[in-house]
């Protein structure tokens, strides 16, 4: 079965690790590092599983499942991490409606187990519920199940590098990106690539989806900082 999962985890190593075995089970994934993005992604996005850290900054893992779980999607399958392991903790995180909890250190295999389970039980991912998992904004669609890529509803072939940074512009559109945090989208799909390297990428991008690539009114610059993608979500 394959998912998109969103990871909430404030440790990068950590979240690599995770990304990296999601992947390899044949997942699409999406990392963030704070509650409060956490909550934007999953908004955007629609997973089908989140990976949440219960000791996120901003907002802490608990703000965030009470959040989902009162929100529009509130049978989203959560799968707690923590390093605290006192029962008190585990029962509140159950508690609020989390459907695993494990505690650091854990093995990335037991992981892996206990999210194929939970996604078996809750009957997520393809065919498994009802709706569209695409996020849309400008006349593009990015399908993060599906895999594909549309614009003004002709398929557009990306490649994954491209397709991840599409796929994290478009979840959060008007967010000026950093060459540097679309870098890490392309990890484990680009690894001899520098921030420099995201200028191709968005280049090609552009040539992609951009009427006119040289005056670009979807995939803009934001001199001095990096990249958005800019338009109204449908």
């Amino acid at each position: 079965m394959c998912a998109h999962v969103l990871v909430a985890e404030d440790d990068e190593k950590q979240a690599e690790l995770i990304r990296r075995s999601l992947l390899a089970e044949g997942h699409t994934a999406t990392v963030v590092h704070d509650g409060a993005a956490a909550l934007d992604a999953a908004r955007g996005l629609r997973p089908d599983l989140v990976v949440l850290d219960l000791m996120l900054p901003v907002v802490d893992g608990f703000e965030v499942c009470r959040e989902l779980r009162g929100g529009a999607d509130p049978e989203i399958p959560v799968v707690m991490l923590t390093a605290r392991s006192a029962e008190d903790d585990v029962l509140l995180g159950l508690g609020l409606g989390a459907d695993d909890y494990m505690t650091k250190p854990y093995s990335p295999r037991e992981l892996m187990a206990r999210i194929r389970t939970v996604l078996r039980r809750s009957g997520r991912g393809p065919g498994g519920r009802d709706g569209d998992p695409a996020v849309r904004v400008a006349g593009i669609s990015v399908d993060p199940v599906r895999h594909e890529v549309r614009c003004d509803g002709v398929p557009v072939d990306c490649t994954p590098a491209e397709f991840q940074i599409l796929l994290a512009m478009a979840a959060e559109p008007e967010r000026v990106f950093t060459r540097r945090q679309l870098l890490q989208c392309t990890r484990g799909f680009d690894r001899a690539s520098t921030e420099r390297a995201v200028d191709v990428h968005i280049m090609n991008l552009r040539r992609k989806i951009e009427t006119d690539p040289r005056r670009p009114a979807r995939l803009l610059t934001v001199f001095g900082v990096g990249y958005k993608l800019s338009g109204p979500r449908p």
